[in-house]
């Protein structure tokens, strides 16, 4: 027989679980139906296999020779199944968490809390992949990524984490008292920009500024990408969050702010097994906190 052409499943569930219980009822409640359900699930293989599988003997149901034979042919099949399922369970348990997020994104504001993380959740093992490339999520891979834009990913789940605004940045050392009134104040200076991304070249593009105006680009990874900006060696476009301390000291000069757009917490659609929804609750409540911090300043 073709599997194809087996018996609903429903109806082998309810047929093993009587032959495990030896009653109705309390197969019924092995399986959470009632033991109604049961009865009719029984009739109904039954009638699909146009064959008697149990005959009553008093007031009990028993099975019948074949009856017993497809008992013990359910018994080796779900028990090769739960086998299969329990060590695909126990080797996706073992595998760490996969994070994927921006080198910018790790070092300014995940890296800094992840302790507390690693304090509620020692058993957890975790792989973090810096990178500002959007990387694929399948099944075994990625669990969650930490990404930038306006959300709307096909095919995934997109939840905000931090709303900032984009501002574009640079050090008082570099700007020597220079009057910046328009974005073509800036095309002769040195830009920053993170490897990978290209929020620079964008904003540079939007305001009708040429590649060829400016005065250089310098693209490195992100994790060196304040320091260089704090050090005067160029202006960059960077997430206003990751530098209001700089803003507020001084170390920086805000010279323009566009619309806010935010990093989301991204994953597959379904169910998330167990560690990485752990982390997402854990993100939530970050999220919630400095939210709460934030409106208590103001």
């Amino acid at each position: 027989m073709n599997w194809l052409d087996l018996p609903p499943l429903s109806m082998l569930r309810a047929f093993a679980a009587f032959a495990q219980t030896g009653s109705v009822s309390k197969a019924g409640e092995a399986l959470n139906v009632s033991h109604a359900a049961i009865s009719q699930h029984l009739r109904g293989l039954e009638g699909h296999l146009d064959t008697r599988l149990l005959e009553r003997s008093g007031r009990a149901l028993v099975l019948t020779e074949q009856g017993q034979r497809l008992a013990d042919a359910l018994v080796l099949g779900f028990g090769a199944i739960g086998t299969a399922v329990q060590e695909i369970s126990a080797a996706d348990a073992a595998r760490p968490l996969h994070i994927s997020t921006t080198p910018t994104f790790a070092a300014q504001w995940l890296m800094p809390r992840l302790p507390g993380f690693r304090a509620a959740h020692p058993e957890i093992d975790l792989m973090l992949d810096p990178s500002a490339a959007v990387v694929a999520l399948v099944p075994g891979g990625i669990d969650v990524a930490l990404r930038h834009g306006q959300g709307g990913w096909p095919g995934l789940t997109a939840e905000p984490l931090l709303t900032s605004c984009l501002v574009v940045v640079a050090a008082p050392s570099l700007l020597r008292g220079r009057e910046v009134a328009d974005p073509r104040d800036l095309a002769d200076l040195p830009w920053l920009e993170e490897l990978g991304t290209s929020e620079a070249s964008h904003w540079l593009r939007t305001k009708g500024i040429n590649r060829a105006n400016v005065g250089g680009r310098v693209q490195m990874p992100g994790n060196l990408l304040l320091d260089a900006v704090r050090d005067g060696q160029g202006v960059s476009v960077v997430v206003r969050d990751f530098v209001e301390s700089d803003l507020r000291a001084g170390r920086l000069v805000e010279l323009f702010r566009e619309k806010p757009s935010a990093y989301y917490i991204v994953t597959r659609p379904g169910v998330l097994r167990p560690h990485a929804m752990a982390f997402v609750r854990w993100l939530r409540r970050q999220n919630a906190d400095d939210q709460r911090t934030s409106m208590s300043e103001t």
